[in-house]
């Protein structure tokens, strides 16, 4: 099956279930989608995607959150939280600074666990109950592990994660592990971890749910059509390209299926679709390579080192599908240093947006194509941020500003800030900080802060 923009769409195939069926990209075998578990093509292993005989439009959708677009979903509903409505923030003093005409953050780490990942576990979990399944799994670098144990957890049913051996953001194990998943960790990569999650997999001991799994990535490309239906409404027109974090590309190829399957129902022309632009860590750039040395398959990196451990990944498994994303919209890929990261990180919370580094990734990714000229000034963009700033509390507390002691005294504290910077930076620089303090129960109404010190207690037993 083709990937370009203008495939049409087809008619149901004697498999499908109820006008839905699974199909490879590479072969174009068809599958029926709920008779037996599959993850890739029977007949030579390429990548599977989920089809429909009747694309959605704008008009079928209704409500809120995820389950508003189940007019392009396998089901009516799924297990859920509920998850998607995330905001698309304005970025007034940071659109200026950049120098654009319009710029819109969507920040998906508003969802239930914090994270874009909830939006495919909605749906994949709903899957794993349909096929009568027993025991959830994935490999992760956090984020994936946090969605799918609290999922998981949702839907009484057992869940294994399996993460990379001090790679992983305290804040994301200490999800997994309150809601009770089995944390398995390898002493590999992220990649080490998906190759025997696969071959677990393979055994059928396990429903494998990282983002091979194609049912993921319905859930995902919701994000796609919640954009553009608000990017719309306030504008009327859609945004011009979309930059996105590459770690596994299952958002990438996710939102190109969103954009693909409202132009076969006539919903969105070819000329309104976004270009689709990635962004990677200079030390974890496979996807980069390949788009930028116009390479058709990515070279796996056994080596990957970045600050950004939600996209720490060498092999990303949906690079067929992400890399025909990024050409047929005319987008590209750019790939940013730690510090460039970090900085963009800072950047957004200055606006009063809280992400990990991974989403800042964005962020940086944008001011470097918009210093090269390769995004215009007159160009309207949505940057996407995958995680919320508690994921990762190390990282929140290093890019912040540092506590300042002061005197027990009203008049020297007084005396103190007037002294020093504004207010704001210095308000600024204690709640960055105040990730790290004793007050962070309260701060965050126990959720994720819970978590993590009973992570960092569960640790100090085990070492």
């Amino acid at each position: 099956m083709s990937l370009e923009l203008s495939a049409p769409a087809q008619s149901a195939p004697a498999c499908a279930d109820d006008g839905v069926w699974l199909e490879c990209i590479e072969c174009g075998e068809q599958f029926a989608p709920f008779e037996d578990i599959r993850y890739t093509c029977d007949e030579c292993d390429g990548l599977l995607e989920v089809r429909y005989d009747d694309p959605p439009t704008f008009d079928e959708f209704e409500g809120r959150g995820v389950w508003r677009y189940n007019a392009g979903l396998p089901f009516e509903v799924g297990v859920t939280l509920p998850e998607g409505n995330t905001p698309l923030h304005e970025m007034p003093r940071l659109r200026e600074d950049i120098g654009l005409k319009r710029l819109r953050v969507k920040h998906e780490g508003m969802n239930p666990t914090g994270s874009f990942k909830d939006r495919g576990m909605t749906v994949g979990v709903r899957v794993a109950k349909e096929l009568g399944v027993g025991r959830l799994a994935c490999a992760s670098t956090g984020n994936t592990s946090a969605a799918l144990a609290a999922y998981g957890a949702r839907g009484g049913m057992e869940t294994l994660v399996l993460l990379p051996s001090g790679k992983v953001a305290a804040g994301k194990i200490a999800q997994a592990s309150l809601h009770n998943a089995r944390i398995l960790e390898v002493d590999g990569n992220f990649d080490s971890c998906l190759d025997i999650v696969q071959d677990l997999a393979a055994k059928g001991e396990v429903y494998l749910l990282n983002s091979l799994n194609p049912f993921r990535l319905e859930g995902q490309k919701t994000i796609g059509f919640e954009i553009l239906e608000e990017h719309y409404e306030d504008y009327g027109e859609y945004p011009d390209r979309i930059i996105l974090p590459v770690g596994n590309a299952g958002n990438t190829s996710a939102l190109y299926k969103a954009f693909r399957e409202l132009v076969q129902s006539g919903a969105l022309d070819e000329s309104e679709v976004p270009k689709l632009t990635g962004v990677q860590a200079e030390g974890a750039a496979p996807m980069v390579e390949a788009v930028r040395n116009g390479n058709d398959e990515v070279r796996r990196w056994d080596e990957v080192e970045t600050i950004a451990t939600a996209i720490r990944i060498g092999n990303p498994v949906n690079a067929p599908k992400a890399l025909p994303g990024i050409r047929n919209t005319g987008g590209t890929a750019i790939s940013v240093s730690d510090e460039e990261i970090t900085a963009a990180q800072r950047d957004l919370a200055a606006e009063g947006v809280g992400v990990e580094p991974a989403s800042a990734a964005s962020v940086a990714g944008l001011r470097k194509l918009r210093e090269t000229g390769e995004v215009g000034a007159d160009e309207s963009v949505v940057c996407l941020t995958t995680g919320h700033l508690l994921k990762d509390p190390d990282a929140a507390f290093a890019a912040g500003g540092d506590p300042e002691p002061v005197p027990n005294d009203t008049e020297a504290v007084l005396e103190h800030i007037n002294a020093g910077s504004s207010p704001f930076g210095r308000l600024s620089q204690q709640v960055s900080k105040a990730a790290d303090s004793p007050l962070l129960p309260a701060l965050v109404g126990g959720g994720l802060a819970v978590g993590y010190l009973g992570y960092r207690k569960l640790r100090s037993k085990l070492e």
